[in-house]
């Protein structure tokens, strides 16, 4: 019986320290994005240099609009920002935490290689 009380409050503790279901659902969603290969490829260019839409299409040997497209769904995402230089966009991370979350990913990966 005392096992149960104990595991009772362990469980009480652990769910008041996890996020609250709406802020889980929010980072469920943040991850989809980076579930996508294209994307991550995009990702990863941005964190080597800020670029416009067409020089990412370069580099990743696809179609202006399919990377336009991609560009959409991760600016929603609020991972990469554009900014207007005369006719074109030139395209960066968001910020820092993008680059992160993206050297995180490939530390854990690289871990698993050794």
């Amino acid at each position: 019986m005392n096992n149960q009380s104990t595991d009772l409050s362990v469980s009480e503790f652990v769910r008041k320290k996890i996020p609250n279901e709406e802020t889980m659902y929010d980072l469920a969603e943040l991850f989809k994005v980076f579930g996508d290969s294209t994307r991550a490829k995009i990702l990863c260019c941005l964190e080597v240099k800020d670029l416009y839409v067409g020089e990412i299409a370069e580099v990743l040997n696809m179609s202006i609009s399919a990377v336009s497209h991609q560009l959409r769904v991760l600016k929603n995402a609020k991972l990469v920002r554009g900014r207007k230089e005369g006719k074109e966009v030139r395209y960066s991370l968001d910020d820092n935490h993008v680059m992160m979350i993206i050297e995180c990913g490939m530390s854990h990966l690289n871990e698993r290689d050794n």
